[in-house]
C-alpha cells in the first residue's frame, strides 16, 4: 500500500463503525488539532494476532486518563474493534493505529470538557521501521531538546503533544544522514530515541536507563523479560552520556522498531554483536509464536 495516507483503498474503524478509508475524516475545529488533546497507540499484528494487544488497549485508556479524559469504549471493545480491523483489511502482518482524542464540540478554547472523546483504528502495511539498519545497525544523532521532567507534563502516557520535539530531532537527524536521535533527559541522563527505548551491552550485562520520565515501553519490557530468562544481568539506572564510550553494543526497542541494533551514536560506536542479534532473534520468535 503506497501513496498518501488519506488517499487508500480500505477501512478505518471510526467511533463505533467501519468507514471507507477516504472518508474517515475530522473537521478542523477538533480540539486535538489544536491543542494536542489526542493519545495513540501504535501495534503490530503477526500472524494475525496483535503482540500484547490487550496491553496496548490498557495504556491506551491510562494515557487519556492522563489527559484527563475517558474514551467511550472499554478495552475489551478496542481490541475487538483492532481485530474487526484487521479482517476488514485482510491483514495478518500489520502495523495497528489507535487513536483517541478530543473532537469538534461547543468548545474551541483550552478547556474542552463539552466536547466529545472520538475513537479511530486504522492498519496498514509497514516493513523495517529503520530500514537495512536490522543488518548493519541504525546512525543517530543526539538531539539538542531534552525530555523533560515529569513536574512538566505527562511523561508516562503516549500523548501526541509529547512528540513534537521528536519530529523536530528526527528531521534534524535525517539531515545529518542519520535514522534517528537519541534524547537526554532533563538531567543530562541518556532518556530515549525519537519513537523507540535503548540498551546497551558492556562484559556481556545489559544497561538500558531507568524510565522515570519516559515512556516504559511495552517492547522494552518484553524484552527485559527475555533478556533475564536467558540469565543476563539487567541494569535498569540513570546512564551518563560519556558513559557510551565504553560500551560494546547497542540496541532500540519499539512497536515499529522492534528490536534494532545501532552502529553509531553521535561519535560513539558499537558492534552488531551476538548478543544483540540473539535477542532480537528471540523477539522475533516470540511475536509470531
Amino acid at each position: 500500500m503506497d501513496g498518501a495516507f488519506d488517499d487508500r483503498d480500505g477501512k478505518i474503524w471510526m467511533d463505533g463503525q467501519m468507514v471507507e478509508w477516504r472518508d474517515a475524516q475530522v473537521h478542523v475545529l477538533t480540539h486535538a488539532l489544536h491543542y494536542a488533546s489526542s493519545v495513540f497507540e501504535g501495534e503490530r499484528a503477526y500472524n494475525g494476532k496483535i503482540f500484547l494487544g490487550h496491553e496496548h488497549s490498557k495504556r491506551l485508556h491510562f494515557s487519556a486518563g492522563e489527559l484527563d479524559f475517558e474514551i467511550p469504549y472499554t478495552v475489551e471493545e478496542i481490541d475487538a474493534a483492532k481485530d474487526a480491523v484487521l479482517k476488514a483489511n485482510g491483514f495478518t502482518d500489520a502495523y495497528v493505529r489507535a487513536v483517541a482524542w478530543r473532537g469538534a464540540g461547543q468548545d474551541m478554547g483550552v478547556a474542552s470538557a463539552r466536547n466529545p472523546v472520538r475513537l479511530a483504528i486504522a492498519a496498514w502495511a509497514w516493513g523495517n521501521y529503520y530500514g537495512d539498519a536490522k543488518m548493519k545497525g541504525a546512525k543517530l544523532d543526539i538531539a539538542k531538546w531534552k525530555r523533560p521532567s515529569p513536574e512538566t507534563i505527562p511523561v508516562h502516557a503516549k500523548a501526541a503533544g509529547l512528540y513534537m520535539i521528536c519530529t523536530t530531532s528526527k528531521h534534524a537527524a535525517e539531515a545529518k544522514g542519520c535514522s534517528d536521535a537519541l534524547f537526554m533527559d532533563y538531567r543530562g541522563y541518556v532518556a530515549e530515541a525519537t519513537g523507540a527505548n535503548i540498551f546497551f551491552v558492556k562484559d556481556g550485562e545489559v544497561h538500558t536507563p531507568l524510565p522515570d520520565c519516559f515512556l516504559n515501553g511495552l517492547t522494552r519490557q518484553t524484552v527485559i523479560k527475555l533478556l533475564k530468562e536467558k540469565g543476563i544481568t539487567v541494569h535498569e539506572r540513570h546512564i551518563m552520556p560519556e558513559e557510551m564510550e565504553g560500551f560494546e553494543q547497542c540496541w532500540l526497542t519499539g512497536t515499529a522498531a522492534e528490536v534494532t541494533p545501532v552502529g553509531q551514536i553521535g561519535d560513539y560506536t558499537f558492534e552488531v554483536g551476538a548478543l544483540t542479534r540473539d535477542i532480537a532473534e528471540t523477539y522475533e520468535k516470540l511475536v509470531r509464536s
